[in-house]
């Protein structure tokens, strides 16, 4: 019976070879898109879920009150481990990280890269697997060092290093361990390890318990309350630090570090997770769409098999046996369409990759793949199948054989809904891919507040420290640059902030978190600030600028002084007066509200040589003659400079490829939708070929014919439009409450995503109706 059931599903997959094309690239494309996402979603649920101990590892966090909000926070104080570990039997382990970037020197090779400063207890309290060297002995040196195998590549050509030696800046330190490379799916980034007693040898070691620099991770004992502990943790900053820091400490388990990021009024409340389960929504719904089309087909070519249904049930098959066959049918379409997915996925990934920006590949040696993409098959043509499959084996075989089968032609009825469905759900997406490409237009638009254009800064490495006056001197005499500063951070970002800022007239009950930025002078001409009030600072003119200050508008406006010029404050007990004001400018997120923000002198600390290129020549005309000059002074160490306008391009980049991936799979769910549109309206056209016969014998044109043929298909598309309105409206409305600086969702986005489904819609149906419409109505009629 098996044998003659294929048979049968071969011969009508060969005999409608237009209707199988369509349901088998319908079917591919859906199962290719939905692999290509659940790949994805399976990349990122399981960041760093491979950890053996991942049931007891946890990071502490810090939750405290400011400007009248319970906010979160995962920096730490240096202290803090070693205190959870001394005074908690349940801590079974700390490791805190302080993460830096070094230039690596072997011989005449120089590379900048990333290192994290950490406990020895990292290396077992995570699965980062010594391909060399002992896990629990590769750190206990103060000039010990572990690389991942890629920076052994990069530094000597091989993976076998052990026992060679790296510098980094006058210190020389033995490899005594070689790392397996990180796998893609953790929130850990680093080349290479260096032990934390490393942080003494480069004075960012400290004891107290105000600054946050380092981040902790604990591992608690086996069977250890995790509820229990966090209530007993929770004021072990306030005791130690004598209640001068109020905030409390919490643990947030490993399992919610990547998805479950975002803490509202000091609880979490999503993340990641959020675009997770939305790209789970898409997967599903193109899925389904694809198996609609199938459904849909299926059920418009009923007539097509009601013959054989009354022959099968008159000869004796049960419903149940008929079910089974068209069941498996709709399995052998779907594994066909499957093997063209899983080949299209393949062929496809690495383009895709690049799109989203990770390394995912597909598993073919692990055999649980293929168990898992052989039931995504038969779920695939199961689902699409089974309308089908109970829709014809229920037609009566007496009415069948006697030709009393009729269609109906039902105002309502299952096969409109489907359409309507599909179209719903496209409309849905094409609304939100415009609204997103909005929102990131609008952040893009808005005014930054500095002139990123020929701006480039160099961190500073090596003897650029000691030789930054000559270098500042070089550049500005020669005509390379137009103003050179010296800053702790980028600007395009800001590494420091503080609740420590006191100022006369301040509430003293009230907690207001100020973000630190640093310069030595010239920002302002440097970066194309606008001055407000007051002046930027100026060493040789005012030497006691080192001690002054710049406030942003939102600051200025905090702290509430009618004239702000002149005026001190205090940052943890240093003093600062204040000689300027400066428009507000984006220094975090172009997506966020704008944050009190101080410029504060030349008594802080400096990583970062910023440079407005002269405008007389390109960058790439200038930046030879600035690499010259670097090398001169700094022989030892490479020139590696950045744009700060590149920076300020990748602050989109995770929205922009939000948007790229739905217009993508917006488009293929309309082209999978259009797709079974264009077999209905074909199928539709030859079942109707009499009555067009008729009509045009009776004078009616083919513009009306086509029309006519159109109007049922353009009803349901409307239909959908309606439907698919609101629900992006709410959708797109939830997503954007994310946002602090955000766009209104305008009408004319709707309008515009109804007229294109209209479109493309009536150009797919219309085909096949003018095409039926210029049939010969003689040819059509010669049977009557």
């Amino acid at each position: 019976m098996l044998k003659n059931y294929l048979k049968i599903a071969f011969r009508n997959l060969l005999r409608n070879k237009a209707f199988s094309a369509i349901n088998i690239l319908g079917l591919s494309v859906g199962m290719a898109s939905a692999l290509l996402i659940l790949f994805w979603m399976h990349n990122e649920i399981s960041y760093d879920r491979f950890h053996k101990n991942g049931d007891n590892l946890y990071e502490a966090w810090n939750r405290g009150k400011f400007d009248g909000k319970l906010q979160c926070w995962n920096s730490t104080p240096q202290v803090l481990g070693p205190a959870l570990k001394a005074e908690y039997p349940e801590v079974s382990d700390i490791s805190r990280n302080y993460s830096r970037w070094f230039v690596t020197r072997v011989g005449d090779k120089k590379i900048s890269s990333e290192a994290i400063i950490t406990d020895p207890a990292f290396l077992t309290m995570f699965d980062f697997p010594l391909l060399q060297g002992n896990v629990r002995t590769a750190l206990n040196s103060v000039s010990s060092m572990v690389v991942t195998q890629k920076m052994a590549i990069k530094m000597f050509g091989t993976e076998d290093v052990l026992g060679k030696v790296i510098a980094i800046d006058k210190d020389n330190f033995t490899i005594t361990g070689v790392m397996r490379n990180l796998p893609p799916n953790t929130e850990f980034r680093f080349e290479y390890i260096l032990p934390i007693e490393y942080l003494k040898k480069i004075g960012s070691a400290d004891d107290g318990w105000v600054f946050n620099s380092v981040r902790t991770y604990v591992q608690l004992q086996p069977g250890a309350n995790p509820e229990a502990l966090d209530a007993k943790i929770r004021d072990i900053t306030i005791r130690h630090s004598n209640k001068t820091e109020e905030h409390e400490v919490f643990l947030h388990p490993i399992r919610l570090w990547h998805l479950y990021s975002n803490f509202e009024n000091g609880q979490v409340v999503g993340g990641r997770i959020a675009i997770v389960r939305l790209f789970g929504i898409i997967a599903a719904f193109i899925l389904l769409i694809a198996c609609i089309n199938f459904m849909n087909l299926s059920t418009a070519r009923s007539e097509k098999r009601a013959k054989e249904v009354g022959i099968r049930k008159t000869a004796g098959a049960n419903k149940g046996l008929l079910i089974g066959q068209f069941i498996g049918e709709s399995i052998l379409i779907s594994m066909i369409a499957g093997t063209i997915a899983l080949l299209a996925v393949y062929l496809i990934l690495p383009a895709f990759n690049t799109l989203i920006g990770k390394e995912l590949e597909v598993p073919v040696s692990n055999p649980k793949f293929w168990v898992a993409a052989l039931a995504f098959i038969l779920f695939t043509g199961i689902i699409a199948g089974s309308y089908p499959a109970f829709y014809l084996s229920s037609f009566k075989p007496i009415s069948v054989l006697k030709g009393a089968f009729k269609r109906t032609h039902s105002t309502f009825s299952p096969r409109k809904v489907l359409v309507v469905v599909q179209f719903s759900f496209a409309i849905v997406l094409i609304i939100s891919t415009l609204i997103v490409v909005q929102q990131i237009r609008h952040a893009q638009n808005r005014d930054p507040g500095y002139d990123r254009g020929q701006v480039v800064y160099h961190w500073l490495t090596g003897d650029l420290h000691k030789n930054y006056s000559q270098i500042k001197r070089e550049l500005l005499s020669t005509g390379i640059a137009t103003s050179v500063t010296k800053t702790a951070s980028p600007l395009s970002s800001v590494n420091s902030d503080t609740w420590g800022i006191e100022w006369q007239g301040k509430n003293t009950a009230e907690k207001i978190d100020f973000d630190i930025f640093t310069e030595d002078e010239g920002l302002v001409k440097t970066a194309g600030l606008q001055l407000i009030q007051g002046r930027d600072m100026n060493l040789t003119q005012f030497p006691s600028d080192s001690s002054a200050v710049l406030l942003n508008e939102t600051a200025a406006k905090i702290m509430g002084f009618k004239d702000p010029i002149g005026q001190t404050i205090k940052d943890n007990g240093a003093s600062y007066h204040i000689v300027g004001v400066v428009k507000d400018f984006v220094i975090r997120s172009p997506y966020d509200s704008q944050s009190p923000l101080i410029i504060e002198g030349a008594q802080s600390y400096f990583n970062v040589i910023h440079m407005k290129l002269s405008a007389d020549k390109t960058a790439d005309e200038v930046l030879p003659a600035v690499e010259a000059i670097f090398r001169r002074y700094n022989p030892e160490y490479p020139f590696e400079y950045h744009f700060v306008d590149d920076d300020y391009a990748l602050k989109f980049e995770d929205t922009r490829r939000i948007a790229k991936l739905t217009g993508i799979f917006a488009g293929l769910t309309i082209f999978i939708s259009c797709l079974g549109l264009f077999g209905l309206a074909a199928y539709m056209a030859e079942n109707r070929v009499k009555e067009i016969g008729v009509r045009k014998v009776l004078g009616a044109s083919v513009v009306s014919i086509a029309a006519l043929l159109s109007g049922e298909f353009m009803a349901l598309v409307i239909i959908s439009i309606v439907i698919a309105v609101p629900v992006a409206w709410y959708v797109m409305n939830l997503w954007l409450n994310d946002f602090e600086y955000r766009i209104g969702i305008q009408w004319w986005v709707f309008a515009v995503s109804g007229f294109l489904a209209i479109v493309v819609s009536l150009a797919t149906v219309s085909y096949q109706a003018i095409r039926a419409a210029l049939l010969n109505p003689v040819k059509s009629l010669r049977s009557e």
